[in-house]
């Protein structure tokens, strides 16, 4: 595998000649800038693969440094260092475009991982730009924001099944964006000029959904007044999915278990088979493997369907993807409704990183779409973010004990996120010594290992 090339950019001397040091001896190739006119004009003749930038400079801070060179090289990532640390500081550094953020001092091993998991997370945007490249922006998977690992690694393994006509089982809670995925995967495929056909099964009742996928003769039931093709014959030569099939009723299903077994089935009705030549996509928010054991769900059906797993990760889990989406529903909505919205106050976008988004980036978007109706400035602040979740003093009253230490441990773990489960950054954010943060984290239960990527 060929050498990295590095960029580090840090007016403090010392620490410049360090970094270069160590970061040679662990085999990369860098280049050490002292000043931002050094670090412009060595962007402007190297590719580099990373840049680890120091926020206090000289002349101009580190973010809006990172953001000129950038310009040069948009697919660099960036890691910024920082002796001011702060909750507010780290947000808007990664919300502007930074892979992490990183405070003195710092471990030399702690830098080391950051840099291999930015090298490693570019290597993977590499690859979803190429799956875009490849789908163009007329299909809409520029729709599919992937900033953070988990989604790069979700659209790395759409970019390697979608050639294939396998089928594929989507796993994910509500507003996770399980259809966009599965047309990602048709668009990707050898079937992208055939018809893509979406159907959730939870939304019809048993009969008319049997009646939806294969079709039916005329005469067949009351109200068949005339023959219809049905969802999997419109489908023909594409892609068919089949959204919500934990609730597809138990007869659909042995219907449906033909399909994929012979490729054939018969209409409402009809005395002859239809033959079809379909890729299948399915989703659930449902786990199969309970329904399987409580039998609403078949065994053999689940174990056909069950070729390609892909989990989609709820938001909570992908919390490094809310500014790009931000940003991307900003100015969606704000084309859209004709507004020029700028972005959210620090407070707002705070609030959107804390939140636990039940529903999701759906609930994402519908929040951002009424921050965006709403506002009468060019910047939305934190009163338009999620005002209905604000509830009556009664309902909120809690024991002092019991509401500081249950705020405690939710600041906590929100820090620790923030830092990806690093102690000593997410002490430095909080304002305490690492050994009493530890302390905090014993208190309350909580291991930072399990905040790690």
């Amino acid at each position: 595998m060929p050498t990295a090339k590095l960029l580090i950019v840090d007016d403090d001397r010392n620490l410049l000649e360090l970094m270069r040091m160590r970061l040679e001896a662990a085999r990369y190739e860098v280049t050490a800038a002292a000043d931002e006119a050094e670090a412009k004009e060595a962007v402007r003749q190297t590719a580099f693969d990373l840049a680890v930038i120091d926020l206090q400079l000289a002349h101009q801070d580190g973010i809006s440094l990172m953001e000129e060179l950038r310009q040069v090289n948009p697919e660099m990532p960036a890691i910024i260092l920082t002796a001011h640390g702060s909750i507010e500081t780290a947000v808007e550094a990664m919300r502007r475009g930074a892979y992490t953020y990183l405070t003195k001092p710092f471990d030399a091993r702690e830098l080391l991982l950051h840099i291999e998991r930015a090298l490693e997370n570019g290597r993977l945007s590499s690859e979803v730009n190429r799956l875009k490249e490849l789908l163009g922006e007329r299909h809409g998977f520029d729709n599919i924001v992937a900033r953070s690992e988990v989604m790069q690694r979700v659209l790395e393994t759409v970019s390697h099944i979608a050639p294939t006509d396998s089928t594929v089982y989507i796993h994910g809670e509500s507003g996770t964006g399980k259809e966009l995925v599965a047309r990602a995967i048709h668009l990707a495929g050898r079937r992208r000029d055939q018809p893509f056909v979406a159907v959730n099964c939870a939304a019809l009742p048993e009969t008319l959904l049997e009646s939806e996928l294969f079709g039916h003769e005329k005469g067949s039931f009351t109200g068949a007044v005339k023959s219809s093709r049905g969802l999997f014959v419109q489908a023909q030569g594409g892609t068919i999915f089949l959204d919500e099939i934990g609730d597809m009723p138990l007869s659909i299903q042995a219907k449906f278990l033909r399909v994929l077994q012979e490729r054939q089935f018969h209409p409402v009705g009809a005395d002859q088979p239809v033959q079809v030549d379909v890729r299948v996509i399915v989703a659930t928010n449902k786990d199969l493997e309970e329904g399987v054991r409580q039998g609403t769900f078949r065994d053999d059906l689940y174990y056909r369907i069950h070729v390609i797993p892909l989990a989609l990760p709820p938001l909570r889990e992908r919390r490094d993807d809310i500014p790009v989406l931000v940003s991307h529903f900003i100015k969606k909505f704000g084309e859209q409704m004709g507004r020029k919205v700028k972005g959210l106050t620090p407070a707002a976008m705070q609030r959107l990183m804390v939140h636990d988004w039940p529903g999701n980036v759906r609930e994402l978007e519908n929040t951002i779409e009424y921050a965006v109706a709403m506002t009468r400035e060019d910047v939305i602040s934190e009163d338009l973010i999620l005002p209905s979740k604000s509830v009556s003093v009664e309902q909120t009253i809690k024991p002092l004990k019991e509401a500081k230490n249950a705020f405690e441990k939710t600041y906590l773990s929100r820090l620790l996120e923030i830092a990806q489960g690093n102690v000593s950054s997410a002490a430095n954010l909080a304002g305490k010594y690492r050994a009493d943060f530890y302390v905090l984290l014993k208190k309350h239960g909580i291991n930072a290992g399990d905040f790690k990527k």
